[in-house]
């Protein structure tokens, strides 16, 4: 296929999934190797920033056409060889903008799996390389960071849409909200890291949780409140692991609007409280109760069989916690309990 032609590709199934990285950091390139040529199936603003190309023009062409006419690169041959073998590889490249002016790209790519030993995408997280720039271990292992985190979070994008897509008897706006509000908790991820320390540091290790949780509180309050249910958030300042963060983040997006859609049915008014603490041995206590109709008698909630409870009982496996539901006349409270020295399953 001709350098820089362009064939009809769909955008990544559920459109959503991707579109909430768009106000990520850093540049971020989907492609899908499973179409010929391996074309372009997503890029963020950044992208678009860094290049000078819209989303438009990017979309359905190889990557290559960054490189215009400047393709002999020992990056290239190595990029190639890496796609060819699925495999992780870091290079840097000369690039040329939509003005024509070059810059230097250090290009990270990654495949996506599916779970299934499959490569639905490659992931590609770019930044411009200065000459200037040291190239010394701790910027590289800062992006090699941003890259593992990234590759993590769409791949388990891609298990809950293979999930939803198995077992939903709903309609489709619906799967859609619903997926869009499971993504959107972790764009808020992104944006505690970025306001938290700038937008050169989301390499970092760790995340103030409290801080997280209240924006994945406000945002479920928002997206799903309704008149007369109040909502109290009362979250201590903890310092957690980014994976523990998006792992408890996700619980709490799932319990909170399981409250806020059910409980409350038929009632004029009700309140949802939402605390997170440490507790003296270094554990955390996530606690969600509220004050409406309660979990109906025979449903072994997260042991059911909604989407939901079965993504919860997974993230909870995965955080080494426990999960305790305690219901009666009053409302249904939950509280997830994750010790000291847990370690995140990914």
């Amino acid at each position: 296929m001709a350098d820089g032609e362009k064939i009809p590709v769909n955008r990544m199934p559920t459109n959503v999934a991707v579109d909430a990285l768009t106000r990520a950091p850093f540049a971020l390139v989907l492609t899908n190797p499973q179409l010929p040529d391996n074309p372009i199936v997503y890029v963020n603003r950044a992208f678009e920033e860094m290049t000078g190309y819209h989303s438009d023009i990017a979309l359905g062409r190889n990557c290559r056409f960054l490189q215009g006419d400047d393709t002999d690169q020992l990056g290239v041959r190595k990029l190639r060889e890496a796609i060819k073998n699925r495999e992780e590889v870091t290079v840097i490249l000369r690039n040329y903008r939509a003005d024509g002016s070059k810059f230097m790209n250090r290009l990270m790519i990654a495949p996506l799996t599916d779970g299934e030993d499959q490569v639905p995408y490659f992931m590609g997280v770019q930044t411009v390389y200065t000459d200037d720039e040291p190239e010394n271990e701790d910027t590289l292992q800062a992006l090699a960071e941003v890259q593992h985190r990234v590759k993590n979070h769409l791949s388990m994008i891609i298990g809950m849409i293979r999930m939803q897509a198995r077992g939903s008897k709903s309609t489709p706006q619906a799967e859609f909200d619903t997926l869009a509000r499971r993504i959107e908790t972790l764009q808020l991820l992104y944006e505690e890291m970025s306001d938290s320390t700038g937008d050169r540091n989301t390499g970092k290790d760790d995340i103030d949780l409290g801080a997280y949780l209240t924006r994945v509180a406000n945002a479920i309050a928002y997206i799903n409140g309704r008149q007369g249910v109040r909502v109290n958030i009362d979250a201590d300042r903890v310092t957690v692991p980014i994976q523990t963060a998006t792992q408890l983040g996700l619980v709490l997006s799932e319990v909170m609007t399981n409250a806020m859609q059910h409980a409350f049915e038929d009632r004029e008014s009700g309140l949802v409280d939402v605390r997170l603490q440490e507790l003296s041995d270094g554990m955390i206590r996530l606690h969600v109760a509220d004050d409406g109709n309660g979990i109906p008698e025979g449903v072994e909630w997260p042991k059911s069989d909604s989407l939901g409870g079965r993504i919860v009982a997974e993230l909870v496996r995965s955080l080494d916690a426990k999960i305790s539901v305690d219901r009666d006349i009053s409302g249904t409270m939950i509280v997830v309990d994750i010790p000291a020295n847990h370690t995140v399953t990914e």
